[in-house]
Formats: C-alpha cells, sequence, structure tokens
C-alpha cells in the first residue's frame, strides 16, 4: 500500500476564505492545502489535494484513488453529500478507506443537510471542527 494520500473537494470550496466565512472560517483551500503538506510530510504521507464543482470528477477520482492504491481519501463532498448516489456508490465500489470532513457540522445546521450519502458509504467522518478538521483525518488515515 502506498503513503499516498488523496483530499478531494467539492462543489464550491474552491470559494473557501471568501463564501460565508462566519460558517467555513477564513481560511482558503490553499491555505487547508499548505497546512495539510506540512502534517503530511510528519506523518511520512504524502498527499494530492484536488478540488472540482463536477461530481463526476470526484467519482472517477475516487476510481483512480483506488487503481492507484491509494492509502485513504479525505473527502468533503460539499452539498454533494446529501445529494449523491453516484458518490455513495463510488465509495462503496472500491476498497480505498473514504473519510469523509465537513468544515461546520452539517448536524447542527439545517434539517436537509443531516442525511449523509457519503457518510453512509465513509468508514468515518470529522465534521465541526473548522479548516483543522483536515488535519484530523490526515491523522486517522495515517493510522489506517
Amino acid at each position: 500500500m502506498s503513503n499516498r494520500v488523496l483530499v478531494l473537494n467539492g462543489p464550491n470550496l474552491n470559494l473557501l476564505g471568501l463564501r460565508e466565512p462566519e460558517i467555513y472560517g477564513s481560511d482558503t483551500l490553499d491555505d487547508i492545502a499548505g497546512r495539510l503538506e506540512d502534517r503530511a510530510k510528519e506523518l511520512g504521507l504524502e498527499i494530492d489535494l484536488r478540488q472540482s464543482n463536477h461530481e463526476g470528477h470526484l467519482c472517477d477520482w475516487l476510481h483512480e484513488a483506488q487503481a492507484e492504491g491509494m492509502k485513504a481519501v479525505l473527502l468533503n463532498a460539499g452539498a454533494l453529500t446529501h445529494t449523491s448516489l453516484a458518490l455513495y456508490d463510488a465509495i462503496r465500489s472500491i476498497k480505498t478507506p473514504v473519510i469523509e470532513v465537513h468544515i461546520s457540522n452539517p448536524a447542527a445546521r439545517e434539517a436537509y443537510r443531516h442525511k449523509s450519502y457519503v457518510g453512509m458509504a465513509a468508514k468515518g467522518t470529522i465534521a465541526g471542527f473548522g479548516a483543522y478538521g483536515y488535519e484530523m483525518a490526515l491523522e486517522a488515515a495515517a493510522r489506517l
């Protein structure tokens, strides 16, 4: 097994730092990537961070994680978390462990955010700890 961890971010996460900072904070995706790269080095891991506003890209990348023997996937699917059976099926179709990540706590927000198709298929979920949740998820991935 590889020491590579794929970090996937879904729709609108390219707007972190600008979009609703009262909910998602002021960190940009580049800020998060920098901290993750530093932490990955400390853990002896490599990360590959990607973002797409397109569901199919996320599915393709999940398949790629399996094909390339990656250690784990950290997935913040954004709103697709609550709607995407395609992501549910993609996660269930691979053996690579997927850790769901959310900056906010969906369970403490609007009712439509309480159901997570990603979470139903993922190894585990980290939510509500802001951008630090990505580092928590990476540490969990290192222990798999």
